[in-house]
Parts: structure tokens; C-alpha cells; sequence
């Protein structure tokens, strides 16, 4: 349907329904999709509580700056970003250089209902609870509400619901 002059990437927090929306955005856009923890799996052949364990959340962190190189030379697309992507100012400006960042955004009550049973979660590892969601959404609110494009709240709403609304609502606003 769409000829995306940029890419759109998805940012916010663990939980929110990034990689889910992504699917549903890109089906709807007719683009292809892609998810920068799984891309970081891929190419280091391990989990990223793997990851984080061995090597250490700054290890991992320059890994999504390495994925938002490769991603520069990717056909227009959708792209569900790790929850920590915008901790980098590096990888706040690499991904406006090739589109537009959408902030998905939920409550900390709403985020716990989608991780509580998640074991593939290493900072909520000890630490599944909402205070201690929202503790950490409220340190990380201020880089991305500065990072965004646009932001989507998806509380009571499905990711294709969500996708409808990023496109209803945002898309002209995103290069085509």
C-alpha cells in the first residue's frame, strides 16, 4: 500500500506491544518488518539475558547502535526497537536520519500484565513488580518523549487497533 521514503520505528517501553504493533503496522503498510533484539540475537547467536549475563547491558547497548547501521541500508520498513534504544543520543539521531520515531506508550499496570510471566526480560529480572516499572518507565519517559515523532498510547487497545491508529492518524506526517 504504502512507498515509505523512511523508515518507522517503534520505541518505548518493554512490554508495550512494540513488535506486535510492527507486525500489524507492516501488514497493513505492506512493507516488511523488523525487530532490533531479535536482529541482536541473530548475529550473536544467544538470548539477550545471554547477552546481558556474559557480556553486560553496555555490550549490549552497542550492539543496537550496530543494528541501526545495518538498518540504514534497509529498504523502507517498519522496526520495533528494544526498550533501551533511545538511552543513546547516537542512536536517537541515527534513527531520525532514517525516519520517523512513534512512541507507544502504556501504563506500568498494563506493561506488568504483558511481562509478568516473562522470564526473557533481564532488567525486571528480581524486580517484576509495577513499582519497579514504573520507577524505571519514569527515568526513561524524558528520553522518549524527546526522541518521538509522535506518541501512541495502547492501553485498551489491541496492535492492530494501534497500527490503525498510527496510520490513521500519524501517516501523513511520515514521509511516503
Amino acid at each position: 500500500m504504502a512507498n515509505l521514503k523512511g523508515h518507522i520505528f517503534l520505541i518505548g517501553f518493554m512490554g508495550v506491544g512494540k513488535t506486535s504493533t510492527s507486525k500489524a503496522l507492516s501488514r497493513i503498510l505492506g512493507v516488511s518488518d523488523r525487530d532490533t533484539d531479535l536482529m541482536i540475537v541473530e548475529k550473536e547467536g544467544c538470548s539477550i539475558a545471554k547477552i546481558f549475563e556474559k557480556k553486560g547491558e553496555k555490550y549490549f547497548r552497542s550492539l543496537e547502535t550496530g543494528i541501526l547501521d545495518d538498518i540504514k541500508n534497509f529498504k523502507p520498513c517498519v522496526i520495533s526497537c528494544g526498550g533501551g534504544m533511545v538511552l543513546r543520543e547516537e542512536n536517537i539521531r541515527k534513527m531520525k536520519e532514517s525516519g520517523r520515531i512513534v512512541l507507544l506508550s502504556a501504563t506500568p499496570e498494563t506493561i506488568y500484565s504483558h511481562v509478568k510471566g516473562s522470564q526473557s526480560r533481564p532488567l525486571l529480572n528480581g524486580n517484576m513488580n509495577v513499582p519497579y516499572i514504573k520507577k524505571l518507565m519514569e527515568e526513561r519517559m524524558p528520553k522518549y518523549i524527546a526522541a518521538a515523532d509522535f506518541v501512541i498510547e495502547t492501553d485498551g487497545i489491541n496492535p492492530k487497533e494501534v497500527a490503525s491508529k498510527i496510520v490513521d492518524t500519524y501517516l501523513k506526517y511520515i514521509p511516503k
